[in-house]
This record gives structure tokens, C-alpha cells and sequence, in this order.
């Protein structure tokens, strides 16, 4: 459908994306028997996994638990072919769910919401896109993903660069060959850890500029055992419910351990580390109860890891480079698929930009550390701008001509990590104050679109116009986020989490900290009216 036939449409609600979020969230809606107008700037459903495109881009959290489980029948015919789901199977899974629910036709594609205001006298948001379009809507739901918004530095000189660049979070459809080329990567975050190793196959010559290094651990990725589906798909009821009791709604099956790494003796906690290492994945970190509790706990795991990461690379220097010193798990732990020994290879060069920075890119390539590189081709693997950076990249305007971007100007304020002040009818989902990101996400997708359908349903019956956080409540929460995150080590790192990748970005930690308990709170401001909104 193409917006351009909108203009001028009036609906019950806009969704804006369509990934998990905004697929569920319309799919929803429209079975209240409600008009849904939803917008998605590419040319098909799959959100993150539509961009994501890059080489050995895949999940992180098991492909039996990253999956919607609103539908039974889906869980059951779905068959997923690996432990850990690769790009194209899950937005192959996005289409698939995408057909099954007839959710396209309620989406505009190609199709960017560019601002919406908010009309206080008639209560609903005018929303207007990139092609001149407007829609106006009771409710505007925002489905842009945490993840959504690509972060690339401003590297001085970069337009008289003459080769080809890439960013992970926006990689072309059609692929990118990279054979007999000389090729950058900037940045070892999640995306360069799972690219590199691809690329460092296909290219004549790879040159990896780090500025920070970061933990890995391997994946451990095989063949999804068909035994294993069975089994959990013969009681797939239970297995969500027990995931959604963990503190980031997944792995209840992980063999997690509760005891003291202070209370082992140096074998039995190498012995410990290394049945854990073997493991794969996250589960590396519930090898020991206390490994998140204190700087002198993680340490253990850290120095284990460190350890494992010059066995690995042969080149003492390459190791020292590769190795943080950091704490574990303060920034989202990545798992890998051969990442540490691809700099074993012989065509692979570390360059350490930790120190003295990229200084600008040329016509060939760039200057770095005093050292011209010439290239073919660079590939930004510099992250996002995450949790807020697809927000307020829309023009959002609330009650009395108030700005998202200026109320947000010293960090994001949410109640519930739903709805901000001053923003009637405004729903984020997974935004900055939910667990989002510290959770599985599409779990927490369904927890956020079953409660703005249900509080919408709730308003309608009750003749309520209008749904808006109240400035106390927003406040309170604000304090409640920052509470959870100062009690963990998670602030102790500059991360994504707090926004300490984008250059002048407000250092706030967004993402609430603890599934179960989240939901407990929010289930408890439903049950009595929606306390903490005000309604009208």
C-alpha cells in the first residue's frame, strides 16, 4: 500500500514500524475491532532483522525462546533449523507471521513518519510521513525498536573517501561481496564480533580498527535438535511461563549455579569457568551465583575470559589488545562463532585506535595512529543510537507545543518505560524505563502491546479520551530505574546502555533492570485504574 492513497485518513491508532512490536501490536488492535494505520520506512516487515543484513548476522537468545508465543498453533508449526537463529531464518519468520495474520495491508512500506502533533482540543495526533502524507489517530504507538537508529561517527574527511562504505544496521539487500578487496571494519561491538570472522574469509585483506575491546564467549551455535523442539513444543506453556520468571525473560532451562565463585578453590573455579565456557552463550555467566555482585567477584570471570583470549590468539600483542579490562557483563555480552581466531589469520590486521583516534578518512582510505590505510571498501560496524535515537529522530510535538526532544534533552523520562508526560495517547513500546534491551525482546514486545491494547480497551469502555502519564508518577519511576541500575555493576561500564556511545548523548542508564519485577508493577498500575495516568 502506499501512503500516498492516505492522506487526510482518520484511525484509531498509528503504529510506527513494522518488526515484532509493531506486527503484534496492529494484530492486536485489529482484533479489538479497532482501525490501525501502520507506517514502516522499508519495503517490508522484519524491523532489526529486516536492516541487520550483514555477514554471520544472528541472535543471541535461543530461537525457542526468541519467538512469539501469543499463538499456539504458530509455536507449533514453526521449525527452527539452529540453536541460535541466523538473520535471514527469523525474517523469514517475520514474513511468515506477517502472511499468516494478513498484517501487511494495515502497513504503508516505504513510508517514514517524519513528525506528529498532538491536538488537545480534538485529542488526536496528526501524524504526517516523508511523502507529503497525513494520517490522524486517537492513539500513536511507537514500534521503532531499540535498536533501530545507526550511530556512525563524524570522522572528518569521510565524503572524500572513494571507496564503498557499509553500516551493519543498514547492510544492502542484495549482499556484499567482498572478495580480493581491502577491507576496513570500525568498531568490535556485537556486529563487528559476529561480521568479522565472514569477512575476514571473503577479503584479500582485513584491517580491524578497535577503539574498545569487548567480552565474547563462544556461541557453541549447532543444528537445533529436532529431540529437543519436540520436547519443548509438547509443553511450550510451561517453558514460556518459566522464562518469564527470570530476570530477562529467558533461559530457565540454563544450568545456573547460585553459589559463592569466592567459596571455590582456584581448580574448582577454573573448573566451573571451563564447563560454562563450554556451555555457550550467556550461560557463561550463571557459572556462579555472585559473578555480577561486586567488581571483586566478577573478576574471576573476567580474568577467566582474558585468559582464554590469549590461549587463543597466538600473537601476544594481538591478545593484550583484544583483552578488556573491563567488568564481564557490565555491556551486553556477545557470543561468537570463531571471533578471536580470526586474528590468527594471516590477511587479518588489529589496529588499537583506543589511544589516538582515526584521525580522518581520505580519497583511499584513512589516517590512523600516524599511519595512512588505503582501502576498497569500509565497514561501519559502530552501532546505534539506542533506545531513544529512532524516537527522536520524529519531529514529536505533545501538549502545549512541548517537544519529545526537549523534554528528553537530559535523558529520557517515562513512566513504565511506556508513556512520557505531556504526551496524551502516546505509547512507546519497549522504550527507555522498560527492560527492552536486558530482556528477551520479543517477550517483552508482547508484555508492552498486550498492555496498551488492554489500557486502550480499558479507556474506550470507560469513555476515557485520553491516557497520559502523570509528572509524579513519571518522576517516580525515573527514580525507581535509576535505583535498580546504581544497586548492579551495569553503570560502571560506558556503554550503549547508557548512551556513552554517541558523542554528546546524556549518560543516563534506560533500561530497567529485572523482567518479573517490572511486570508485577505494571500489572499492579492496571489493576488499580491505571493509577499514575491521568484520565480525561
Amino acid at each position: 500500500m502506499s501512503d500516498r492513497d492516505l492522506s487526510g485518513r482518520k484511525v484509531d491508532a498509528v503504529v510506527v514500524g513494522a518488526g515484532f512490536g509493531g506486527m503484534y501490536m496492529t494484530h492486536l488492535l485489529v482484533q479489538q475491532g479497532l482501525s490501525v494505520q501502520g507506517f514502516e520506512r522499508g519495503d517490508d516487515v522484519g524491523g532489526t532483522w529486516y536492516w541487520n543484513r550483514y555477514p554471520g548476522c544472528r541472535c543471541d537468545v535461543e530461537s525457542m525462546e526468541y519467538s512469539y508465543k501469543f499463538s499456539d498453533e504458530l509455536q507449533q508449526e514453526w521449525e527452527w533449523s539452529e540453536r541460535y537463529s541466523p538473520q535471514p531464518e527469523i525474517l523469514a519468520y517475520a514474513n511468515h507471521v506477517a502472511d499468516r495474520f494478513d498484517l501487511r495491508r494495515h502497513f504503508a512500506f516505504q513510508a517514514s513518519v517524519i513528525s506528529a502533533t498532538y491536538d488537545e482540543v480534538d485529542k488526536v495526533w496528526t501524524v504526517d510521513t516523508n511523502t507529503g502524507t497525513q494520517v490522524h489517530a486517537r492513539y500513536l504507538i511507537m514500534a521503532t525498536g531499540c535498536l533501530s537508529a545507526a550511530n556512525i561517527p563524524d570522522f572528518q574527511g569521510l565524503t572524500d573517501f572513494s571507496g564503498q562504505t557499509y553500516h551493519t544496521g543498514a547492510w544492502p539487500k542484495e549482499g556484499v561481496d567482498f572478495t580480493g578487496q581491502r577491507v576496513a571494519v570500525i568498531g568490535t561491538g556485537s556486529s563487528g564480533i559476529q561480521s568479522i570472522p565472514f569477512i575476514a574469509e571473503q577479503a584479500e585483506h582485513l584491517t580491524v580498527f578497535q577503539r574498545t575491546p569487548n567480552f565474547s564467549v563462544p556461541a557453541r551455535n549447532k543444528p537445533l535438535d529436532p529431540k529437543l523442539a519436540a520436547s519443548i513444543k509438547a509443553d511450550y506453556g510451561r517453558f514460556r511461563a518459566d522464562a518469564y520468571q527470570q530476570p530477562a525473560a529467558f533461559g530457565a532451562h540454563f544450568p545456573r549455579r547460585e553459589d559463592s565463585v569466592l567459596g571455590a578453590s582456584p581448580e574448582e573455579r577454573d573448573a566451573r569457568f571451563e564447563e560454562y565456557w563450554g556451555h555457550g552463550g550467556f550461560m557463561f555467566l550463571s557459572a556462579f551465583g555472585d559473578i555480577g555482585a561486586s567488581p571483586e567477584t566478577n573478576k574471576f570471570a573476567a580474568d577467566f575470559v582474558r585468559k582464554k583470549i590469549r590461549e587463543i590468539v597466538k600473537d601476544p600483542k594481538i591478545a593484550d589488545i583484544l583483552c578488556p579490562d573491563s567488568i564481564i557483563g557490565c555491556k551486553r555480552l556477545v557470543a561468537d562463532s570463531g571471533y578471536f581466531e580470526t586474528y590468527n589469520r594471516p590477511n587479518v590486521e588489529l589496529v588499537d585506535v583506543s589511544s589516538s583516534p582515526i584521525e580522518r578518512f581520505t580519497d583511499a582510505g584513512l589516517n590512523a595512529n600516524g599511519t595512512e590505510f588505503e582501502f576498497d571498501a569500509v565497514v561501519f560496524a559502530t552501532g546505534f543510537d539506542a533506545m531513544t535515537g529512532a524516537l527522536l529522530q520524529i519531529e514529536i510535538e505533545g501538549r502545549d507545543g512541548l517537544s519529545l526532544k526537549d523534554k528528553w534533552s537530559a535523558g529520557p523520562r517515562t513512566f513504565l518505560g511506556l508513556a512520557s508526560a505531556g504526551f496524551p495517547n502516546l505509547f512507546m513500546m519497549t522504550g527507555p524505563g522498560s527492560p527492552s534491551v536486558l530482556a528477551n525482546m520479543v517477550t517483552g514486545i508482547e508484555q508492552h502491546a498486550e498492555y496498551i491494547a488492554d489500557a486502550i480497551s480499558w479507556a474506550d469502555e470507560r469513555g476515557v479520551s485520553s491516557l497520559e502519564a502523570e509528572l509524579d508518577a513519571e518522576n517516580k519511576w525515573v527514580e525507581v530505574v535509576n535505583m535498580r541500575s546504581e544497586a548492579t555493576l551495569y553503570p560502571q561500564c560506558n556503554s550503549w546502555y547508557l548512551g556513552a556511545n554517541v558523542p554528546g548523548k546524556p549518560r543516563v542508564f534506560m533500561p530497567f533492570i529485572g523482567f518479573p519485577d517490572y511486570v508485577a508493577m505494571a500489572d499492579k498500575v492496571a489493576a488499580q485504574g491505571y493509577e499514575g495516568f491521568s484520565k480525561t
